[in-house]
């Protein structure tokens, strides 16, 4: 089975270097490789740190896991932490976060790599974040008895750690010195395939974002931009929750006059600029080209950058997050948080937070225009509104706490 795997790897890492020739993300996974033993050789041989080794598939995990490694650097400023990502879309945002010394992509899961990458870094911790499991690095870790920690682990039935055939993926468990997990389910799980070392922490994600709302940048012209009105935020979206937004606003004449609307889309490329442009009608501005002088007349505002969208919600009355007719829905602790009503798509879930929230009331699933009009008149009560509100906030808050947890147990 071993063997299968690494050929699996390498045939991955031909994939991708066939498809870096037309691909621009596929580009960035191999040149961000480049030379990455030489750069890990420059930069850490001569520290002798002895750091804490993070590891994070993409941008959400790494919010996981922020909190975390915050926490570690105010407990202790001097303790080096080392920082990779699997995905060009967590790297190439957070390249440059302050609170890690040193960030890299992940040398590719083989044997060699996962050898030379351990005797350079020589970690005195391990921490994969929620679901990254590499076979070759943990069997090393394993070997080298680095204590080595799952942070936000959550895990389903349908894993493959629990078929009849996932005797051999369960020794990628063997390595965990510690499972810090999501729920209680997760647990039961890893209890009943003989895994005891666990503990029910919660998600950090909860920490990350009422730390969020605690320090929030503020937005002097989103705050001119929505004057009396309410305003809809939609984050992280796709042009499906694009569709469904631009559908509702051009029919329902009533909502068109009270409410203004925040797009911050999940891909800024110019292409997906003018797309979203092209289908929604009124007075359409980008953020980028905003000032105190045209703001006021704007009904949508595209938000062309990365890194407002968490700190917008403070505006919100409503939002909208995307990514629920696609393959899952991003992130709603950011807006719930703030005290918004969260509206997504159906595909949720696998999301636990988003299956709490519909139950308790402060989110609203929706597949297509007409339910989402009918949710939208339905949060026109106020009473509802507020309810509402006060469910998302309330959710949030009564989970915080997960990061000192787990900084107890790896301190």
């Amino acid at each position: 089975m071993r063997f299968i795997y690494n050929s699996f790897i390498f045939l991955y890492s031909a994939a991708i270097h066939i498809a870096s020739l037309f691909n621009s993300k596929a580009k960035l996974w191999v040149s961000g490789r480049n030379n990455i033993f030489h750069k890990l050789k420059s930069d850490l041989l001569l520290s002798g740190s002895n750091p804490i080794w993070f590891h994070c598939a993409s941008l959400g995990e790494f919010e996981q896991g922020r909190p975390l490694i915050e926490k570690i650097k105010k407990v202790n400023k001097d303790q080096k932490i080392i920082l990779t990502f699997f995905s060009p879309s967590g790297y190439e945002i957070r390249k440059k976060y302050p609170e890690a010394d040193h960030i890299y992509y992940l040398p590719l899961d083989t044997p060699s790599n996962a050898k030379r990458f351990l005797e350079i870094v020589n970690p005195k911790a391990a921490i994969f974040i929620k679901y990254e499991f590499w076979f070759n690095y943990l069997n090393e870790l394993k070997k080298r008895n680095i204590p080595t920690y799952l942070v936000s682990g959550i895990f389903r039935k349908d894993h493959y750690f629990f078929k009849f055939y996932g005797y051999w993926f369960r020794k990628q468990l063997n390595s965990f010195t510690y499972f810090f997990l999501q729920n209680e389910n997760s647990e039961k799980l890893l209890n009943s395939i003989g895994y005891k070392n666990c503990l029910v922490t919660g998600d950090t994600r909860f920490d990350r974002v009422s730390g969020i709302a605690k320090n929030v940048r503020s937005f002097p012209l989103i705050s001119q931009f929505k004057q009396h009105h309410s305003l809809l935020i939609a984050g992280s979206t796709w042009p499906h929750d694009e569709k469904i937004i631009s559908e509702w606003y051009a029919n329902t004449a009533f909502q068109t006059q009270r409410f203004k609307i925040i797009i911050a889309p999940h891909e800024i490329s110019e292409g997906r600029i003018s797309s979203i442009q092209s289908n929604f009608k009124g007075k359409i501005l980008k953020f980028s080209q905003a000032n105190e002088q045209n703001i006021n007349d704007a009904d949508i505002l595209i938000i062309d950058n990365i890194g407002m969208l968490s700190s917008l919600y403070q505006y919100g009355t409503i939002a909208f997050i995307g990514g629920g007719f696609g393959k899952g829905i991003h992130n709603i602790l950011e807006a719930a948080t703030f005290a918004l009503p969260v509206i997504f798509g159906p595909n949720y879930h696998k999301f636990t937070e988003a299956k709490e929230l519909i139950h308790f009331g402060g989110a609203f699933s929706i597949s297509d225009v007409h339910e989402f009009e009918k949710t939208m008149i339905l949060l026109n009560d106020e009473e509802v509104i507020r309810t509402a509100s006060h469910i998302s906030k309330n959710y949030v808050e009564s989970r915080v706490g997960a990061t000192d947890k787990i900084v107890e147990v790896i301190l």
